[in-house]
């Protein structure tokens, strides 16, 4: 089925996002481990594999519409040197997501591609899921203090 030229680049533009999103993950997850933050390492490298189907699920769509998936487009990385950092751009990282994945929901129905326009609903679900799991950890540490939230992740 041949797709939307607009929705293929758009679609495009949030696997770049998703690929990027895994590398950032990831770091921070190895990071974690070698801090010895092991239940913070299993948060954002379980994070990492949930954008690693958002974005084979891109790839399936994007080849679906007869487009051709662009996997060597990363955006900026944003490493974080210590844990309230890497919460923070990952926080980042999730803002503009959410509002890219909006943008292409709201695009997918003005080219009238609404089976596209769902699978994009259901990751936005998961990319919601993810901003309040970052922002619950960015509490725990408000609550707690960075220390004691730390002692309860290793």
């Amino acid at each position: 089925m041949k797709g939307d030229p607009k929705l293929i680049s758009a679609l495009n533009s949030l696997l770049a996002d998703e690929l990027t999103s895994i590398n950032q993950y990831i770091v921070h997850a190895e990071m974690c481990e070698d801090w010895g933050y092991e239940k913070l390492h299993e948060h954002f490298e379980k994070r990492a594999i949930d954008e690693m189907k958002h974005a084979e699920i891109l790839i399936g769509r994007i080849l679906f519409l007869e487009g051709s998936p662009i996997v060597d487009n990363l955006k900026k990385i944003s490493i974080g040197k210590e844990v309230p950092e890497q919460l923070e751009n990952d926080r980042l990282a999730e803002v503009e997501a959410i509002s890219a994945y909006n943008a292409a929901i709201k695009l997918a129905g003005e080219v009238n591609d609404f089976a596209t326009r769902k699978i994009l609903q259901e990751i936005l679900k998961d990319e919601d899921e993810h901003m309040d799991e970052i922002e619950e950890l960015q509490d725990q540490i408000d609550h707690m203090g960075l220390p004691m939230f730390l002692t309860t992740k290793m």
